[in-house]
């Protein structure tokens, strides 16, 4: 049991979380909220909360029974403002800065003691640019100036981001080549690493924001340590019981297969650039990792949930 649920603290909320949930995006920086959804809502129910969602239509299914499931988007708040009525905490996934405002003024209205924001590790750059440029920073502003107490997480790139068909582009196919032909083909696979979090620690994080005041106002780095390409790929291999044969890429020809995925060029830059930049400066980025405070174990009070971890629980996938 996580810490956070043991906690003899009066909770901040008590009512009824709403939790928004969007179709897979695959736009750079997007996390994959319907499985981060679904895992905070089974978290919020075992710990006595009622879970409101706002889905769009493919999102709709897969929720536990006493989850009140209200169809629409967050892109378009107003056209579902009766999801808002008694909600006193919500967790902000897949908003648009264009409507964002509208999402926020019926949360005020319905004087909603918190939001929890999913955002990116883009605001930090973003803020080198003009505003009308902006995309996470402006929503994570626009939540800061709108009176209601907020928490900003900004995570790395979730496991089960490949599932969903979200970001991160690294290991997007592999679910297809493994299965088509045991092979993995992917750009700097010796020396290549990206940063993870399982799905179900970065929703433990969600929801001890979203039930107390102790991270009220902060941005909490919901980061997971730099895994290696090949380490992810032993670990799916064998929980196959098998070998998986891996191709060596050049950026170009990786670039050229994430197109036709339907992956934009900036989410393909980003990744290509993550995977080159965490396995040349591994040690560093290890250690930003470890000094961030909170840290995820912090939060959720145990061990963090481990690659191998995931893949024993969704090693169907790849079969």
């Amino acid at each position: 049991m996580d810490r956070f649920e043991q906690s003899e603290k009066k909770p901040v909320t008590e009512g009824i979380c709403l939790l928004t949930v969007v179709s897979p995006r695959r736009d750079e920086g997007n996390s994959p909220t319907g499985i981060v959804g679904r895992c905070l809502a089974r978290q919020l129910l075992a710990m006595g909360r009622h879970v409101r969602v706002i889905a769009e239509p493919d999102q709709c299914d897969g929720w536990p029974d006493t989850v009140d499931v209200v169809e629409g988007s967050i892109t378009r708040p107003l056209e579902c403002a009766r999801a808002f009525d008694g909600v006193e905490a919500v967790f902000l996934a897949g908003a648009h800065p264009s409507t964002v405002q509208d999402a926020l003024a019926l949360a005020r209205n319905a004087r909603a003691a918190k939001v929890v924001v999913l955002s990116s590790h883009g605001p930090e750059y973003e803020a080198a640019h003009p505003p009308e440029t902006w995309f996470w920073l402006a929503i994570e502003k626009a939540v800061e100036r709108s009176g209601i107490a907020w928490t900003h997480i900004r995570p790395s790139a979730v496991m089960g981001a490949v599932l969903e068909g979200t970001y991160p582009a690294t290991g997007s196919d592999w679910s297809d080549t493994v299965r088509a032909d045991g092979v993995v083909r992917e750009a700097f696979l010796d020396q290549g690493h990206y940063p993870f979090i399982h799905e179900a620690d970065l929703a433990a994080v969600v929801a001890a924001a979203l039930i107390s005041n102790e991270y009220t106002g902060m941005v909490v780095e919901a980061v997971g340590p730099p895994l290696s390409t090949r380490a992810r790929i032993r670990s799916i291999a064998t929980a196959l019981g098998r070998d998986i044969g891996t191709v060596d890429l050049a950026a170009d020809e990786s670039r050229e297969i994430w197109r036709r995925r339907g992956w934009p060029d900036g989410a393909i830059d980003v990744t290509l650039y993550a995977l080159e930049e965490y396995g040349a400066r591994f040690d560093e980025l290890v250690q930003w990792t470890v000094d961030q405070r909170p840290s995820v174990q912090d939060i959720i009070g145990r061990p963090m949930r481990t690659y191998d971890d995931w893949v024993s629980e969704n090693i169907d996938s790849l079969r």
